[in-house]
């Protein structure tokens, strides 16, 4: 009966025990209080729920679905949790309409189509324990805007055809998934919020697990694992024009599996010899190279067979001007440059991380005096010398070779840019040749 029939008992026995069909709760009467209680019936008391079991037909019980879907999708009802109970089969495609969909048991709690894709349409809402397969087509076909947002957690997506495409959302959440014997993975596109925690693809997936296109304020992928065999890609963000205007993090992610060619498919710009992401990402993941700016390094150096060198000219005064070592046709070389460039400059090293931190700056500068003189080596930032971290050496006569070693800290900022200044403190004019420079910053 429903409430209103219920209250309406006149005088109801001590236990009398109905079924109330508008909040879908049993209900006893306790004499006593002259109340009903509810009973712990199993079936929630919300008023805007669904269970849909794998004996049921779906035209009957989603009939109002269908028709706001007009005959080709199931429209769910927004703000309504919609229980999978066993196997369902559903003929349309699903539109989540900021639903609630939920299994209590993944690996029993199944939506199957044997044709087309699972989830079409251009609204977020939650997708709980259950199980997903699209054997034809994909799971995911959606195409929001970011007033959306798409939660998807413990859940298994099996032997589907395409994991499929989540595109334009707010916020799009996924926790806890397994991927297996899927034939090709998921793209995300133009997200704000990407949250990825725990994921799993098995080594039975194949093609590429996840990619990411277009612009995301902000990508953090945490733990989990990607079992990457054959020809198969774990992560890929190669198209041209992906850009991360926030952060990006990969952390604590496994990559394995019998791919030879590279888990990831790298940046085709801006990413370094070697490594995989632009200077948007920070990365620590097992299988793959650490990529952050607290592993930022670039060195350079500067070798002229003896008897040549950089000759470096001062004015005539004591101490004389302060003068940057090398000109724009002095030969350098860098073996080590991530987050770091040359700047096309010799001797010059420029930061490119996105992070102030600070850098500890090392190497030595050797050089030849045209008489007998005291000089000192300056670490210079922009432009303007560092005199802290200045040194003095003294030649003691016509082409002594005086080594002096480089140590200094200092804090830079994204295409802030360090270079070595020289200047003659006492002694007679002429240039110093330097055949020898080696500067590492780390």
């Amino acid at each position: 009966m429903t409430t209103t029939q219920r209250n309406a008992i006149v005088s109801p026995a001590d236990g009398l025990m109905v079924y109330d069909t508008t909040l879908k709760v049993f209900y006893y009467y306790v004499a006593s209080t002259s109340s009903w209680s509810p009973m712990a019936s199993g079936v929630t008391g919300r008023l805007n729920f669904k269970r849909i079991k794998s004996t049921d037909v779906l035209a009957t019980v989603l009939a109002s679905e269908l028709a706001a879907g007009g005959g080709t999708k199931y429209v769910f009802d927004a703000d309504t949790l919609y229980e999978i109970n066993g196997q369902i089969l559903f003929d349309f495609p699903i539109d989540i309409n900021n639903s609630y969909i939920q299994g209590l048991d993944t690996n029993n709690d199944i939506i199957v189509r044997t044709t087309g894709n699972i989830f079409d349409g251009s609204t977020g809402g939650s997708i709980r324990n259950v199980t997903l397969t699209a054997t034809a087509g994909s799971v995911f076909n959606l195409n929001s805007s970011a007033a959306q947002n798409l939660i998807f957690r413990d859940c298994i997506v099996a032997n589907s055809n395409s994991v499929g495409i989540i595109s334009g959302f707010g916020l799009v959440f996924s926790s806890i998934i397994q991927f297996s014997g899927n034939t090709n993975g998921i793209t995300y596109n133009n997200i704000t919020q990407l949250l990825l925690s725990n994921i799993g693809w098995f080594g039975n997936n194949t093609g590429t697990y996840e990619r990411l296109t277009g612009t995301f304020t902000l990508v953090e992928k945490q733990g989990g694992f990607s079992q990457v065999n054959g020809t198969a890609v774990g992560f890929d963000v190669s198209t041209s024009g992906l850009t991360i205007t926030g952060d990006a993090v990969m952390e604590s992610v496994v990559f394995t599996g019998t791919n030879t060619a590279g888990y990831v498919r790298p940046y085709t710009t801006g990413a370094y010899p070697g490594y995989n992401f632009n200077n948007s990402w920070t990365v620590r993941a097992a299988g793959i190279p650490t990529e952050s700016d607290n592993t930022a390094v670039g060195d350079f150096a500067v070798d002229y067979p003896v008897g040549n060198g950089i000759a470096v000219s001062f004015n005539n005064s004591n101490p004389s001007n302060i003068v940057k070592i090398g000109t724009a046709t002095s030969v350098s070389t860098s073996s080590n440059l991530f987050r770091f460039s040359t700047d096309g400059i010799p001797n010059r090293l420029k930061y490119l991380g996105k992070k102030k931190r600070i850098f500890q700056i090392i190497g030595s500068v050797s050089f030849q005096v045209p008489a007998a003189g005291t000089y000192i080596i300056y670490i210079a930032k922009n432009g303007s010398v560092i005199s802290q971290f200045k040194v003095y050496g003294r030649g003691s006569a016509t082409n002594d070779i005086v080594v002096i070693p480089i140590n200094g800290t200092t804090e830079l900022l994204t295409n802030d840019y360090i270079e070595i200044f020289a200047q003659r403190f006492s002694g007679n004019t002429g240039d110093i040749i330097v055949p020898n420079m080696t500067i590492t910053i780390k």
